[in-house]
C-alpha cells in the first residue's frame, strides 16, 4: 500500500438492515476511485454480504477483507438477564486475516445467532478465545466496551478490558480504533487511547464507521434509519447519525487524524 493510501477497516453496507445504506459496488468503485488496494465489510452482526462483497472486490480489483461488527456480551453469551439492549453486549470489530480466520468468523457469527440471541446476536470473551485464530480485533466504536469504560472514566477499567483482548487475539492482531466524527464523546476518547494502546504495546487504527458512501446522502440515510427505528424524521428526540460517517477519502482519514500519524 502507497504511503498516501487508506483502507476503511470499519464499513456498513446494505446488509446492516435498516443501518447501513453503502451498496457494495458502489463502494468498490469509490474504493478504486481513491487508489485503495482493499476494503472491509464490517456489518452489525451478520455475513450476510459477504459472498457478494468478495466477489465484488475481486472483480474490482479491491482485496476484500471479510469482517463482522460483533456484539459481545459482559458475561457470557448464554446468560440473557439484562433488562436493557445497551447492557447485553458492547461492539468489537472482527476482520478475518486468512481462510481459518474466516472459518472461525463464520463459526462466531452462528453460534451468536444460535445461542446467544439476546436482543441482538452476541458471542462472549471466551468463544472468541476459543476461535481466535486468524481473527483481527479492533476495539470498536462508542459503543464498545474499552470506550464505555473510558466515557465512564474508569481507566483502569478500560486498561483491563484492553489488556483482556489483547491476551485473548495477541498483541500482534489487537489494535485500538479511533473514530472521529466530532462527538464529543470520541473527542474524551481519543485523548486516552494512543496512550492506552502505547502502554500495552498496540497499534493503532483510524476508522470511519462508515454508514453511507457520499457525504449528500445524509438525509437518505437519515430516512432509513426512521424507517429502521419506527420513528418519525420530525421527532427531534429520536436517533440521529452523525453526517460524518460516509466513505471519506484517504486525504480526509489523514486529515482528520493527523495528530496519530501512524
Amino acid at each position: 500500500m502507497s504511503a498516501d493510501s487508506f483502507v476503511h477497516l470499519h464499513c456498513h453496507t446494505e446488509y446492516s438492515t435498516l443501518d447501513g445504506a453503502v451498496r457494495i459496488a458502489q463502494a468498490m468503485k469509490k474504493a478504486k476511485e481513491y487508489g485503495m488496494p482493499a476494503l472491509a465489510i464490517t456489518d452489525h452482526g451478520n455475513l450476510f454480504g459477504a459472498i457478494e462483497f468478495y466477489q465484488e472486490g475481486k472483480s474490482a480489483g479491491i482485496n476484500p477483507i471479510i469482517g463482522c461488527e460483533m456484539y459481545v456480551a459482559p458475561d457470557s453469551h448464554l446468560k440473557k438477564s439484562a433488562t436493557t439492549q445497551r447492557e447485553s453486549a458492547f461492539h468489537f470489530t472482527l476482520l478475518a486475516q486468512n481462510d481459518e480466520g474466516y472459518r472461525n468468523l463464520v463459526k462466531l457469527v452462528s453460534i451468536a445467532h444460535l445461542d446467544g440471541m439476546y436482543y441482538k446476536p452476541r458471542i462472549d470473551k471466551e468463544l472468541l478465545a476459543k476461535y481466535s485464530k486468524g481473527l483481527i480485533g479492533l476495539s470498536g466504536c462508542l459503543k464498545g466496551e474499552v470506550n464505555q469504560a473510558i466515557i465512564d472514566d474508569n481507566l483502569p477499567k478500560a486498561m483491563e478490558l484492553a489488556g483482556a483482548y489483547r491476551d485473548i487475539l495477541g498483541a500482534e492482531n489487537f489494535f485500538i480504533e479511533l473514530h472521529n466524527h466530532g462527538i464529543e464523546q470520541q473527542i474524551k476518547c481519543n485523548k486516552v487511547l494512543p496512550k492506552l494502546a502505547n502502554d500495552l504495546g498496540l497499534g493503532l487504527v483510524a476508522a470511519n464507521d462508515v454508514h453511507f458512501l457520499n457525504k449528500t446522502d445524509h438525509a437518505a440515510h437519515d430516512a432509513l434509519i426512521c424507517i429502521g427505528t419506527g420513528s418519525n424524521i420530525a421527532d427531534e428526540r429520536r436517533l440521529h447519525y452523525v453526517q460524518e460517517v460516509y466513505f471519506k477519502s484517504p486525504a480526509e482519514m489523514r486529515t482528520l487524524f493527523a495528530e496519530v500519524p501512524e
